[in-house]
């Protein structure tokens, strides 16, 4: 993909494991940053209680997910705890070319992606203060079975591991805290000139 990332917009990527809170801290941050574009991935999971298709993910088969893949129509995708997730090409490239900042929610595997085709993106991976917090947050959140839970406990080392290649990391102990760090980051970010 081109490089459609200017001094005008930014491609933002925020990452972390599951439960981490990357979620709740996107909604709080779209109120401050509501001009920005906020992408929303396909996925070939279920949907949980009260997401809704469009507007949390768009939900999809994965023989049609795989169609799309052999299509080339993602930005990035991965598989993950057994389903894909990916984010549409044609979205992001729409957004940046109208000159908006983009935000995305993905794995870290996803944001690999985007740092290799689009090296100036800004990436931000949120940590738990512990693996045994995020245990219990993801227990306590009763979406997923124990099964799915340890098999995504089993995934963290790694996610944790990539944290480095990130161009910051937040420990998302205290959620208005983290949350002003973020917004601090995003707004030094839009700042800068070059």
């Amino acid at each position: 993909m081109e490089n459609l990332i200017n001094e005008n917009n930014r491609l933002i990527v925020i990452s972390g494991s599951s439960g981490v809170g990357k979620g709740t801290l996107l909604s709080l941050l779209m109120k401050k940053f509501s001009d920005m574009y906020l992408s929303v991935s396909v996925t070939t999971r279920a949907p949980r209680g009260g997401e809704i298709h469009g507007v949390d993910y768009f939900f999809t088969s994965k023989e049609n997910f795989k169609n799309l893949i052999d299509k080339d129509e993602f930005l990035e995708w991965s598989e993950f705890a057994g389903n894909y997730y990916g984010t549409y090409a044609t979205a992001i490239k729409q957004a940046l070319s109208d000159g908006k900042d983009v935000i995305l929610e993905i794995d870290a595997k996803g944001a690999m992606q985007i740092k290799e085709k689009m090296p100036q993106a800004i990436l931000i991976f949120i940590l738990p203060p512990s693996v045994e917090e995020l245990q219990s947050r993801l227990f306590k959140r009763s979406t997923e079975s124990e099964e799915e839970i340890q098999r995504r406990l089993n995934i963290v080392k790694d996610e944790m591991k990539t944290a480095e290649d990130f161009d910051y990391q937040l420990v998302n102990d205290n959620l208005d805290e983290t949350l002003a760090k973020l917004e601090s980051i995003i707004t030094a970010e839009k700042c800068q000139t070059t």
